[in-house]
């Protein structure tokens, strides 16, 4: 499953429509339960004036559905999906002083209306006018925040469904798990079928008491803390490769590259090793970014920002909402260091930001008067965690970001997927498009040296000869790391079956 943007998916010409939740003026009562830590603080940041108040900030998720499209049932399909999560249909009020509080409605009270753009049927034009519409009408500050568009395939008989909204009521996890979700509500409401009920559609709103508390409970001395202060010991977040960066527009927006590192039997190589060396493949990915960054840069530490899922029990296995938080990650490598040795600082590094897997980096910086923001993210996933991961990719399931334009942030989203290892980054404009295809190019070599790198080792080979290679499951002590950081998306067909501490991922925030 590819993370990019909705420009560089193409969709299919068709008959558009615009599918929007409505609520009656009084739908909406005060609720006395908390924003989490960074759900605030985003609404802070946002001006309520913005005209375009989405530009760079929604996210979303586009597929194909393998079912002719009925308007009806399509449009029950909604709304039974808004009824079953809290958090989309839930908003802000601004009203008064201090922190935005927060109001929500009924389950019955949404109903979802069709508004059919007749005028917009080429693929082309769909894809313009759906990426300026987002831009205009999503915002964290106005409800709906979510919205959806369905672009009916008369000839062949099926349709095409994107779904955005702003991050505040979603984040990556959810984006993954909406497709499945939607296609088996849109059966169940054709075939007349109840809704399936699950104790595992818990309330963000629940999260957020639960994330507040914990926030409070942080102090100065407190070992995340202590953490992030040594992560930020120079008193910056740390930039990708700042020396080439070139002066550039601020209204250009950032380039994206999407390309495959490893294909499969390179990739089941690789992986075979590490499992002789009994170390995961996250780690193999930061390592061999940080190989790439010293050899490329010349740099021998590697800083960067990690987001991980923060969904602490099973309650909050399915929800929509926005369960992120973000861990420092600090990679040091002794020069001249091979991929072999890097694997290890890498494991240690991750080991160390575990420290911080629990505590609101929103509320860490607050208490370390830090106003900036993480500038370089790094976030790793293993899509085949996902029961129909198969199916996600027969309908073209896409998981998409806005168009950023900012000036100096790069992130990067490593994605292992069914046929390969893949890797997409968006960087600022005047970074050179050559100096970023050199570093990917010198992280693929660093992660296909591993397979060389291990064999060379006579103690490693020695240890393995003769004995099958065995995975080393999420969260092992051989590893070294736990599930918080080590267990990639899980979206089980029964969340009963898993355990708690595999949900907090590895996964992209922002």
């Amino acid at each position: 499953m590819e993370y990019t943007h909705l420009s560089e998916f193409e969709i299919r010409s068709g008959a558009l429509s615009m599918w929007t939740p409505e609520l009656a003026a009084d739908a909406w009562q005060p609720d006395d339960r908390p924003l989490t830590s960074v759900h605030a603080d985003y609404c802070a940041s946002v001006d309520p004036t913005d005209p375009l108040p989405g530009r760079g900030r929604w996210i979303g998720t586009v597929f194909e559905m393998d079912a002719p499209l009925d308007g009806p049932t399509w449009r029950e399909t909604l709304r039974r999906w808004h009824a079953r999560h809290e958090g989309l249909r839930t908003t802000v009020t601004t009203a008064s002083a201090g922190e935005p509080r927060r109001l929500v409605a009924a389950p019955t009270a949404v109903d979802i209306t069709e508004q059919p753009v007749a005028d917009c049927t080429d693929g082309t034009r769909i894809n313009e006018f759906l990426s300026g519409t987002l831009e205009e009408r999503l915002s964290p500050l106005v409800w709906p925040h979510c919205l959806a568009a369905t672009v009916e395939h008369a000839a062949t008989g099926d349709f095409t469904v994107l779904v955005a909204a702003d991050h505040s009521v979603m984040d990556a996890y959810a984006q993954a798990i909406l497709i499945l979700e939607l296609r088996t509500l849109y059966r169940e409401v054709m075939a007349g079928e109840a809704s399936r009920e699950s104790v595992t559609f818990g309330s963000a709103a629940d999260f957020a008491v639960l994330e507040r508390a914990s926030a409070a409970e942080l102090g100065p001395d407190s070992p995340a803390v202590a953490t992030w202060r040594e992560f930020l010991a120079d008193g910056a977040m740390p930039r990708f490769a700042p020396q080439a960066q070139r002066p550039a527009r601020a209204d250009l927006p950032q380039p994206s590259v999407s390309r495959r590192l490893l294909d499969l039997p390179e990739l089941e190589q690789v992986e075979a090793v590490l499992d002789q060396v009994r170390h995961r493949m996250s780690v193999a990915v930061f390592a061999a970014l940080a190989v790439a960054n010293q050899r490329r840069f010349g740099a021998d530490r590697m800083r960067t920002a990690m987001p991980i899922a923060t969904r602490p029990d099973l309650r909050w296995l399915e929800s929509m909402g926005w369960f992120v938080n973000v861990v420092p990650v600090d990679i040091a490598l002794t020069p001249g260091v091979g991929i072999a040795g890097a694997m290890d600082l890498a494991r240690a590094a991750l080991r160390r930001s575990r420290t911080a897997n629990d505590a609101s980096w929103s509320r860490v910086l607050d208490l370390l008067d830090v106003a900036e923001t993480p500038r370089f993210g790094i976030s790793f996933l293993d899509i085949r965690v996902l029961p129909g991961y198969e199916l996600v990719a027969d309908l073209r399931g896409r998981t998409l970001r806005a168009e950023s334009y900012s000036a100096d942030e790069v992130f990067l989203w490593v994605v292992r997927a069914a046929d390969g290892l893949y890797v997409s980054t968006r960087y600022p404009a005047g970074f050179p498009a050559e100096v970023m295809d050199e570093f990917l190019t010198a992280f693929g070599q660093a992660l296909s040296s591993i397979t060389a790198a291990v064999h060379a080792d006579p103690a490693v080979d020695q240890a393995g000869a003769g004995q099958p290679s065995a995975a080393v499951r999420a969260g092992s002590a051989a590893d070294g790391l736990p599930p918080s950081v080590v267990a990639e998306t899980p979206m089980p067909t029964d969340a009963r079956a898993l355990r708690a501490g595999t949900l907090r991922v590895a996964v992209q925030a922002g």
